[in-house]
């Protein structure tokens, strides 16, 4: 039986059509494809009230570390808990910033595990600032007279009252 390539296309094409049934039932013409974002959001918060998850008030932000030293930052994000399941569910925007973005505010939630970020960014800062010390000494002016020469040389001192 010779080879037919054409023969051979079609039979792919066929395979490759949407069957709705088993193997004697009609062919569709087109695949629908149904967005599911409504459906997954419904098992979603099913899920949560199964899990007894209570909504937490008054967060103004969330932050997530990372072990690259970035974070996952959640500006006034909807913040809800089930402490029993240990669950906690944030939702919001959320932003991936760098740690030095955020840290004079952030200083207070750090642990002990981004210590080794915060050395890396205080290293950068110090090797960026300038150490020359000769600027700072044209800062202050140099002192052209004594001026406690100056007062004894007034003699008013008999006029003030004396400190003890």
């Amino acid at each position: 039986m010779p080879f037919n390539p054409d023969k051979l296309k079609k039979l792919v094409a066929r395979n490759n059509s949407v069957r709705t049934g088993g193997k004697g039932s009609v062919r569709r013409k087109k695949k629908t494809v149904r967005k599911n974002l409504s459906h997954d959001d419904k098992r979603l918060t099913n899920t949560l009230k199964r899990l007894n998850v209570r909504d937490i008030p008054a967060i103004e932000e969330v932050n997530l570390f990372k072990d690259d030293g970035t974070v996952i930052h959640f500006a006034s994000p909807k913040v809800q808990a089930s402490i029993a399941a240990n669950t906690y569910v944030v939702s919001g925007n959320a932003e991936n910033k760098k740690l030095q973005e955020l840290l004079p505010g952030i200083i207070s939630q750090l642990g002990p595990d981004n210590l080794e970020h915060l050395k890396k960014i205080y290293s950068s800062y110090s090797n960026n600032a300038p150490e020359s010390k000769a600027d700072d000494d044209d800062d202050v002016p140099e002192l052209e007279q004594n001026f406690e020469d100056a007062t004894k040389e007034d003699g008013d001192d008999d006029d003030l009252p004396e400190l003890v």
